[in-house]
């Protein structure tokens, strides 16, 4: 489950869940083992699912802090292969003109549709973004052909 990485994340997040839940799952079974009850497995369980949150919460803040954090196309391509893609629901929303940038740095990043860990599409509103060092355009995620068919390429910058 934790392997199989976060939704609209990074690998930082990514990393952190999974160095999270290992911790934990290790911790409470520890915990839970030299409890009254001797539960060592029902802990191991707790801590894993509650090192998963906290070190997918730590990661992803890293990942926001730095900016959208795939950097190449081959970086953002998943292995999430289709024989075409299936179309996206309509915006549920009126793309509008962004408001004023609330600092220089930032690049306004349109809205667009992220594919879930489900394969299901959810819409993430339009939003200013720092790009990281070097980088100055970002590429919305997308359905790249390949020569096993389609692929689903996250959001990177370039």
């Amino acid at each position: 489950m934790l392997l199989g990485g976060c939704e609209g994340t990074g690998p930082n997040t990514q990393n952190g869940a999974v160095a999270g839940g290992l911790l934990g799952a290790l911790a409470g079974g520890i915990l839970g083992n030299n409890s009254k009850g001797h539960n060592g497995a029902q802990g191991a369980v707790i801590g894993g699912i509650l090192g998963a949150v906290a070190g997918g919460t730590i990661g992803n803040s890293a990942d926001h802090k730095n900016g959208t954090i795939y950097h190449s196309q081959a970086e953002a391509t998943t292995t999430y292969v289709v024989a075409a893609p299936p179309p996206p629901p309509p915006p549920p929303v009126v793309i509008v003109a962004p408001p004023p940038p609330p600092a220089q740095e930032v690049i306004w990043v349109q809205g667009y549709y992220a594919m879930t860990p489900r394969h299901e599409y959810i819409w993430v509103e339009g939003h200013y973004e720092r790009p990281p060092p070097r980088y100055r355009e970002y590429i919305q995620p997308h359905w790249q052909p390949s020569e096993r068919g389609y692929v689903w390429v996250e959001g990177y910058w370039r």
